[in-house]
């Protein structure tokens, strides 16, 4: 299976959005190997996104959002949980696609040792915050190079999906009517929720 180059992701989000459906994440840790079929993105830009993390420019947080392309970008968020990003775009240009869900394809026992809580095997990446948790990713993974033959995380191109669909961006408190969320038909993808005042950005 052919591993995705940065040449592939130096994308505008929406078209990198639609791109990592399907694909498959892998992560490696001294624990095991678990890989996940993408299910679920949501892009993001920078200065033109207000829902963006970048919107108001560069800082130390949001460093590795203004590229170069195929690099993670992980954050903290509501003070419990980790969300993970794949940078897009150019070196010095904003922009990122949050990874929403995936299906375990690989290391389904580990995800299990994870993800305790899950009532079901399709629910252990059912969401941001799940999914980098059965991938055992947390802020030590911030700025990985996924596109790097020896990445502890690990991008790769995955089988063409069927019909791709989309809608309104999850829990946003502005732009919430942007329909850069995308998802194909799996029991993995996770609820809507639409945003308001008291959300967070979740890219």
């Amino acid at each position: 299976m052919r591993q995705l180059t940065r040449d592939d992701l130096a994308i505008d989000p929406v078209d990198a959005a639609k791109l990592l459906l399907g694909c498959e994440l892998e992560s490696r840790s001294p624990q095991g190997i678990v890989r996940v079929r993408l299910v679920e993105v949501e892009a993001y830009r920078g200065g033109d996104d207000p829902a963006s993390h970048c919107y108001r420019g560069r800082t130390p947080r949001n460093d590795v959002m203004f590229g170069p392309a195929g690099h993670l970008y992980v954050y903290f968020v509501y003070g419990m949980h980790f969300c993970a990003n794949i940078v897009s775009l150019t070196d010095g240009v904003p922009g990122a696609v949050l990874l929403r869900a995936g299906e375990v394809i690989e290391g389904l026992d580990l995800a299990r040792v994870r993800r305790p809580s899950a009532r079901s095997d399709s629910e252990l990446a059912k969401g941001p915050a799940r999914l980098t948790g059965v991938l055992g990713i947390d802020r030590a993974q911030n700025g990985v190079d996924l596109t790097a033959p020896d990445a502890s995380v690990r991008i790769y191109q995955g089988d063409p999906v069927d019909e791709i669909r989309s809608g309104p961006r999850v829990g946003v408190a502005v732009a919430m009517d942007v329909p850069w969320r995308f998802w194909v038909d799996s029991p993995a993808v996770s609820a809507y929720r639409r945003g308001g005042k008291r959300a967070r950005q979740l890219s």
